[in-house]
């Protein structure tokens, strides 16, 4: 029935209109299939146990070839989707590896006997007595639309089909475009793993990441537990078998897609208890580090040129002048480093912020990264902003995105004060066993600005000590917890904003590094003016410009104040606040200014 739902699903037939199925089930026990002309095929070895009774005593061996123009679904022969449905709907008619199990023991769940059994489409009754130990099993073959479909075939013309239980690598292809992917106009989408091997982990990690879920859990489905990890459920289902047969789980109860409930047993409870005194982390399954470094490569900041049309776009909410603009502009396209100082209240700040608007929206990142058994954190949501692509429509649209890698949107990290040396290195949580990246690891690809620059808790020789190589060669060197020392890439946008002036603070050994440094000067009166206006249409207060007039020959030229693009927006908001305080009439008037002067001016 699941399989009868699935199809119905995937084809908008129902249930009577699904006679192609029917067939292919029927096949599958033993009739000859129809004949077939589709280049896109699967390879089913229906090795299925025949029941007594029902048209034979033995089992029969019949391939079938299962197309999809026999399921009613359209597509095109060379989509790699298509192999990967096709293998979907295989998999809830075929029963696991029979190399490992029999009917007797795979119906034996937690000591109850379901009523009945399904093997390869079949219902058995558990009352009728099955002949024959062998249990259907798969061999999938993925055919482009170039290669010949049919099976091999030996000089006798007997039919040649692959060992089975056993999954045929392929030859990865190139990333599949997905939808609602804008924004990755590098190319770079991870794709899943189709072999435990490929994904760079071992069945020891796996079991780990596993164990440690299942203790926390209690209990969990297979494909639970796939979800957790993030690891396709194709590449674990061996292994929970083989857990199984170790000893370290029981079967619990079944559940539905030829799945079942796991729980721990006293010895896989006893391992897991080991495993999370090292390291209590069950999350996603980590990425090896050297597809991190291909991924930052892929998707680094120096492989893309801002325009000044990028660049307007991105300061749309800031008044930027057309020469500030020039100098940002080339200062943006090296994706090194640069210097903003100035007054303070003049925007280094926001500048700094929307500078990674220039780029393009999104990036990969993985959620974990592993290194010989040291897991550090990567994804972190706290200044990580999670874009996941759209679902679009149909079953597989995004099957091929490996679940362990999440999209963001470029990131802009911002420290200031609080920022010390230990913010710098991984850090280990002691009593938890798991690592947290740094501060440079995490702004990859991104901006890393470092607000405030000469009030940090840490001296600044020391900042520009650790820095003074990487800011150079683009990678630098991390200590981990075991010891081990690793190199990473130092592959970011850093600002350094500060009201200090540069020459001050560090060395030319230092300032060589940071190319362009750049002056945020006090804006124009007539910029002042514009500001104000701005400001006025974004508090919904009518703009007058007499008071504005007032404002600067009355409190600013006698005093030879300067001007400051933070003031505009600082005094309308003392003016908005009064009025609602004494319920009056929102509105720009010289009564209202000279109260937000006399606030906010008192001690300048």
């Amino acid at each position: 029935m699941a399989v009868q739902n699935l199809l119905a699903a995937l084809t908008g037939k129902s249930d009577s209109d699904s006679k192609p199925w029917k067939q292919i089930v029927n096949a599958s026990l033993g009739e000859a299939p129809a004949a077939t002309t589709d280049t896109a095929k699967i390879s089913l070895t229906a090795n299925v146990p025949v029941m007594a009774g029902k048209g034979g005593t033995g089992q029969g061996v019949t391939p079938v070839a299962s197309s999809a123009s026999t399921l009613g679904i359209k597509g095109r022969p060379d989509d790699p989707r298509l192999s990967e449905l096709l293998q979907r709907i295989n998999d809830l008619t075929v029963a696991p590896n029979s190399n490992t199990s029999s009917p007797s023991s795979r119906a034996n769940v937690a000591g109850a006997v379901p009523a009945s059994v399904g093997v390869g489409g079949a219902i058995a009754s558990a009352e009728t007595p099955m002949v024959g130990t062998e249990t259907s099993v798969v061999d999938e073959t993925r055919i482009s639309s170039n290669t010949d479909s049919t099976p091999a075939v030996t000089p006798t013309g007997v039919p040649v089909w692959k060992k089975v239980g056993v999954r045929t690598p392929i030859e990865k292809k190139p990333p599949v475009p997905v939808a609602g992917s804008e924004g990755s106009e590098h190319g770079f989408i991870p794709t899943e793993p189709l072999t435990l091997e490929e994904s760079g982990l071992n069945e020891t990690e796996v079991e780990a990441l596993v164990l440690k879920f299942l203790l926390s859990r209690g209990e969990a489905t297979g494909r639970e537990m796939a979800d957790q990890i993030k690891l396709p459920f194709a590449l674990l289902h061996e292994l929970f078998w083989r857990f199984k047969q170790d000893q370290l789980v029981i079967y619990r109860g079944a559940a539905p897609m030829n799945d079942y409930v796991y729980q721990l047993t006293d010895l896989g409870r006893e391992r897991a208890r080991r495993y999370a005194e090292h390291c209590s982390y069950f999350g996603s399954a980590p990425v090896a580090l050297r597809e991190y470094i291909l991924s930052v490569s892929a998707q680094s900041l120096t492989r893309q040129h801002p325009t000044r049309q990028d660049l307007e776009k991105a300061f749309d909410d800031l008044l930027i002048s057309p020469r500030m603009m020039t100098r940002l502009g080339p200062a943006i396209n090296s994706g090194r480093g640069m210097f903003l100082f100035g007054a303070a209240g003049n925007g280094k700040t926001s500048i700094a912020e929307r500078v990674t608007r220039a780029f393009g929206k999104y990036i990969w990142i993985p959620r974990a990264i592993g290194i010989d058994g040291e897991i550090i954190r990567l994804f972190d949501p706290s200044n990580h902003e999670e874009c996941p692509p759209d679902s679009g429509t149909g079953i597989w649209v995004n099957t091929k995105i490996d679940a362990r890698w999440v999209r963001i949107r470029r990131p802009t990290i911002v420290v200031g004060g609080e920022l010390t040396m230990n913010a710098l290195e991984v850090t280990l949580n002691e009593s938890t066993g798991i690592s947290e990246s740094p501060v440079q690891l995490k702004s990859n690809c991104g901006t890393l600005v470092i607000d405030d620059f000469g009030r940090q808790k840490m001296s600044i020789d020391q900042l520009l000590n650790r820095w003074i190589v990487p800011l150079e060669k683009r990678y630098d060197f991390l200590n981990l917890p075991n010891g081990k020392k690793i190199q990473v890439p130092f592959d970011q946008l850093i600002v350094f904003s500060t009201n200090l002036q540069p020459k001050d603070l560090c060395d030319d050994a230092f300032l060589r590094r940071i190319p362009y440094k750049i002056e945020v000067v006090d804006p124009t009166e007539d910029e002042f003016r514009s500001l104000f206006k701005t400001m006025c249409e974004k508090m919904e207060i009518e703009f007058r410009p007499d008071a504005v007039d007032y404002l600067i020959e009355t409190h600013y030229k006698p005093r030879n104040r300067p001007y400051r693009c933070c003031q505009p927006r600082d005094l309308l908001l003392q003016v908005r606040n009064m009025c609602h305080f004494e319920k009056r009439q929102l509105e720009l008037c010289n009564e209202y200014i000279d109260y937000a002067v006399e606030n906010y001016f008192a001690i300048m």
